[in-house]
């Protein structure tokens, strides 16, 4: 994924350059460097004390990890992330996993109490629907909810205005975490969620910590590997279609590869069959993409009779 288009390099270069020091002369002329930092001033310090502060009074430390300090939007993701660090899930924010237009993701050193090492925090951007185009099927084919949980029957009243936008925001977000939860309890290959508040979701860490497992774009199968991963997903699709779902935006650039296994992220864009049959031409897309990704490795399959099977097996016999 690219980074934010907004993302000024020369800005950050300029904010990360060296400072050189003038040299400082004494009375006499003499050289003298300049104050080292204390020890009791490193950031790491500082953090171990706050810690232990914690400790002996009982009362959690104000988060604020180091590495967003040197973020432009840094403030905007703490006020993301501290939901998750007043609930005992995130202890720090380690760095980033990859970032896109509309979201960015953060490895984060997860609390013990999650039974995690890490976790990955997706931080919304407020702009994240822009480049969502057409989105009316996707919006047609699920259940929306006002502030009050109330099922929103006109959708264009809901659309309406800026409060309605944000509404909308709101109700993507929820959607998409009630989803993932949804399918991680179905046994599919998607990481487990842990918690959503506002425009960012927790969920479960796949990789190591500085070595994030990368997308299926950006992998190379062996053959015989190739074949056994095309039926783990086609498999995934099948439960996510028996659990009223199919992702809508599948692709190569959203499964993750780690260790001969496959996670599949973002259903921002997923629907419910149920809500609208009109969504058939969405499954055929999925399966559409993920035929041709595998195609490169000779993987043989007809996309409109999977998706025909799967459809009929599980949505066609109820319309």
């Amino acid at each position: 994924m690219s980074y934010d288009s907004e993302f000024d390099e020369q800005e950050e270069i300029e904010r990360f350059r060296p400072i050189k020091m003038k040299k400082r002369r004494g009375a006499a002329g003499v050289h003298k460097p300049p104050p080292k930092e204390s020890y009791e001033g490193h950031a790491e310090v500082q953090r171990w004390l706050k810690e232990q502060a914690m400790e002996d009074d009982g009362v959690k430390p104000e988060f604020n990890p180091t590495f967003l300090a040197s973020l432009r939007d840094g403030p905007w993701i703490l006020s993301s992330l501290a939901h998750f660090y007043e609930e005992d899930l995130i202890t720090d924010v380690l760095h980033v996993v990859r970032s896109g237009k509309e979201a960015t993701v953060y490895c984060c050193a997860a609390c013990p109490s999650t039974g995690a090492d890490y976790l990955a925090a997706k931080v919304y951007r407020p702009r994240m629907f822009r480049s969502l185009k057409n989105d009316a099927i996707y919006r047609q084919s699920r259940v929306h909810h006002d502030r009050d949980g109330h099922i929103v029957r006109n959708i264009r009243r809901f659309d309406a205005g800026h409060k309605g936008k944000a509404m909308q925001v709101k109700s993507w977000i929820e959607y998409e975490f009630e989803t993932q939860r949804l399918l991680y309890e179905s046994g599919a290959d998607v990481p487990r969620p842990l918690s959503q508040i506002g425009n960012a979701v927790l969920m479960e860490y796949i990789g190591d910590v500085g070595d994030p497992a990368p997308l299926l774009k950006e992998v190379k199968l062996t053959r015989s590997e190739a074949q056994s991963l095309f039926g783990r997903i086609l498999r995934n699709i099948a439960l996510f279609l028996a659990s009223n779902r199919i992702h809508g935006d599948l692709s190569e650039y959203n499964i993750l590869y780690w260790r001969g296994a496959v996670s599949i992220i973002d259903f921002a864009q997923s629907v419910d069959p149920y809500q609208n049959p009109a969504v058939f031409s969405l499954l055929m897309r999925d399966i559409e993409r993920v035929c041709a990704y595998f195609a490169r490795y000779g993987v043989a399959a007809d996309p409109r009779v999977l998706a025909m099977d799967m459809w009929n097996q599980q949505v066609g016999a109820l319309f």
